[in-house]
């Protein structure tokens, strides 16, 4: 069979893919992309179709919810139907906008599954079962992305037991959910479903909710969670799950041995995700998989020459913006393009969409005291701000984390309302190797929620003026 011939070939059309794809075009590459099902990948499909991953306001109504694109439970008037048939209208709009720069920026876009034949060479199967013709390319970039992760006896069954993709669209509301995981995407859940009146229950089996989080920030969180009446079972795990007709019923057992059972209409698994490696004869070429991912080097790089991953096949941080930006650097690198950095992991910022939201950028307080540094910390409670106030959001922490010899930010962590959008002020500080000293020469609007910011900093180094 002929095969057609691109500069570059990116297979999977995620946000690490599609932006591979346009970046290359930017800098004059012939490229094709192979995707099996949507443009855009989970992240911007799932996120039209999916409850939105924010909890509802006390003055939350069915109006609000069809506006906002929430599944409702069954006490509620306003129609599911038409809630969904508005988010299938939102994700074909995101989804005809990717299609719609593919074509721009003139990217051969290909419906199909992708194989690598080596040297070079591209197989694809259509979505009929048909052969279509070979790609063949110089450089080649996986970015299939990832998929839920499970273990043995925890087993989705897509009707009482979940991944996310069945908690994203559910056919109908549970009134009463576990979720087993207090990860980013386990807390986001929890928080949605218990903003809609159903009753929640996570395990974790670390001995706090989101592990990867700064301890105090991770407390914090945990006391707003329950306040908001979610259970919180950690230093436990779930021994079993046994399906009835229209429940689970988990068996659990605590780090002291002891156990409990919990019946939840709906399980939810939130463990974690795997690579989608299969398939694609990545081991045959020499491709070197670890704990279910690709691994790469700071470029990309699989070690197969001209064979590159990105994204969420490659291992965490599992972030969408983390897989576009190593699409660019990957691309960028590629093209010989002048001042591409690779990607530097302690600058990304975490963000959960939770009520309160949770986010942070480089180190935490035990990881930064691991490495040696000597530390100056700053706190400032959302308490003592004003426009926290005004807006009836005063729960919250904004938390720094500097070097005491350098003034070096070392970290930044966040827990209350808004926490995903200042985050990015302390990424850019972070990107930018700010020290306290351009922090407390730096002026934060007044009234704002970012004055937390400058003052957390001011309390690091015993200058804070609000508290």
């Amino acid at each position: 069979m002929t095969a057609t011939r691109f500069d570059l070939a990116v297979i999977g059309a995620g946000p690490g893919g599609y932006v591979a794809a346009i970046r290359a075009a930017q800098l004059g590459l012939r490229c094709a992309i192979v995707e099996r099902e949507h443009l855009g990948g989970i992240c911007l499909n799932g996120a039209a179709s999916r409850p939105r991953r924010c909890s509802a306001p006390p003055s939350f109504t069915p109006r609000c919810a069809m506006r906002r694109n929430l599944v409702l439970p069954p006490t509620m008037s306003a129609s599911t139907y038409r809630v969904i048939e508005r988010s299938r209208k939102v994700a074909d709009r995101l989804a005809n906008g990717v299609a719609y720069l593919m074509k721009k920026n003139d990217i051969a876009v290909i419906k199909g599954t992708a194989r690598l034949k080596g040297e070079g060479r591209v197989g694809v199967t259509g979505t009929g079962g048909d052969a279509l013709p070979d790609i063949e390319a110089k450089h080649i970039v996986i970015a299939t992305g990832a998929r839920a992760r499970t273990l043995p006896g925890l087993e989705p069954d897509g009707r009482l037991i979940w991944t996310y993709k069945e908690a994203m669209v559910p056919q109908s509301f549970p009134g009463s959910l576990l979720i087993v995981g207090s990860g980013a995407i386990g807390i986001e859940f929890a928080s949605f479903y218990r903003s809609l009146g159903a009753e929640v229950t996570v395990v974790e089996l670390l001995p706090r909710i989101l592990p990867a989080e700064d301890a105090e920030i991770s407390d914090l969180a945990r006391k707003a969670f329950a306040k908001r009446g979610i259970a919180i079972h950690t230093g436990t795990r779930v021994e079993r799950l046994t399906e009835g007709p229209h429940s689970v019923t988990a068996t659990l057992r605590a780090s002291d041995g002891s156990t409990r059972e919990v019946v939840a209409e709906r399980v939810i698994l939130a463990i974690g995700i795997t690579g989608n490696v299969e398939d694609l004869e990545l081991e045959a070429l020499g491709v070197k998989l670890e704990q279910g991912h690709i691994a790469v080097d700071e470029w990309c790089g699989t070690g197969v020459p001209g064979l590159y991953a990105i994204g969420d096949v490659t291992g965490p941080p599992w972030l969408a913006h983390k897989a576009s930006h190593e699409g660019i650097l990957c691309v960028d690198k590629i093209a010989g393009h002048a001042g591409v950095h690779p990607l530097d992991k302690t600058a990304i910022p975490a963000c959960t969409y939770s009520s309160p939201q949770i986010a942070s950028v480089g180190l935490t307080e035990e990881q930064a005291g691991a490495a040696g540094y000597a530390l100056k910390l700053g706190r400032f409670p959302y308490s003592a701000n004003g426009k926290a106030i005004a807006l009836g959001e005063a729960e919250g922490l904004v938390k720094t984390i500097f070097d005491a010899r350098t003034g070096a930010l070392l970290g930044a962590h966040i827990v209350g309302a808004e926490a995903t959008e200042l985050i990015q002020g302390f990424v850019i500080a972070k990107t930018l190797e700010t020290t306290e000293a351009e922090l407390i020469a730096s002026i934060f609007p007044h009234p704002t929620l970012s004055e937390m910011m400058g003052e957390s900093v001011l309390d690091a180094f015993d200058r804070a003026l609000h508290i």
